[in-house]
């Protein structure tokens, strides 16, 4: 069936890409045009709401509240600083301090699993707010009570005691220099960093292992 070329008028077969008495070409491509009015806007709000372009956030994937996590923290640190005054080693202390803060935290959003790695962010957190409140009430004990001749002479009687078990030659100098200021604050200052890297590993492990309890048990 032929038609006319639309720019000569000549009479093309159909199919041919091209006139053959101009040249010009046959295929032509229709644009629509844009829609207006109401039912534009009922169209295009149907599209937004249509599945694949506003799509549910699954719960598992949303992390627990900052503040409600925070305040789990705070409570777990709370209990277990007072446990560790009734005899708990502190070491076991920053653990169950992670385990209590993604308890309190699981309680209190009951409807969002906790994943392991956020987890491990607030056992990390409770552990760390558990060192801070150590460290406050450890000053507070050494500066009201005056009770730092203790803690020197039971720092001092722990090193004898490691020293006996490991006898050398190059212990009595070491000793010698734990027992002069320098080597007081620097012991000092190792065992402080060495509790605060504990507390925070310690309550981390603590916090990950309840977390993948609780979502296996869920």
């Amino acid at each position: 069936m032929d038609h006319s070329c639309h720019k000569c008028g000549h009479a093309v077969a159909e199919g041919r890409p091209f006139c053959p008495e101009c040249g010009a070409p046959q295929i032509r491509v229709l644009i629509p045009e844009p829609v207006s009015g109401p039912g534009a806007t009922e169209a295009v709000t149907g599209a937004m709401a249509g599945e694949g372009v506003f799509s549910p956030i699954p719960s598992d994937v949303l992390p627990v509240h900052l503040s409600h996590g925070m305040l789990s923290c705070l409570l777990a640190a709370g209990i277990s600083i007072g446990l560790m005054f009734v005899g708990l080693n502190p070491l076991a202390a920053s653990l169950g301090a992670g385990v209590l803060a993604v308890v309190f935290s699981a309680r209190r959003n009951p409807g969002v699993p906790i994943r392991t790695g956020w987890g491990a962010s607030l056992g990390a957190l409770a552990g760390l707010v558990l060192f801070g409140l150590t460290v406050i009430l450890e000053t507070l004990a050494v500066v009201w009570l005056h009770k730092s001749a203790e803690i020197r002479d039971a720092m001092i009687e722990k090193v004898e005691q490691a020293a006996s078990r490991y006898p050398g030659p190059d212990m009595q100098p070491f000793l010698e220099y734990v027992k002069s200021p320098d080597g007081f604050a620097v012991m000092m200052v190792a065992s402080v960093v060495f509790g605060l890297v504990a507390f925070v590993l310690l309550g981390s492990a603590g916090g990950a292992v309840t977390a993948a309890f609780l979502r296996r048990r869920k």
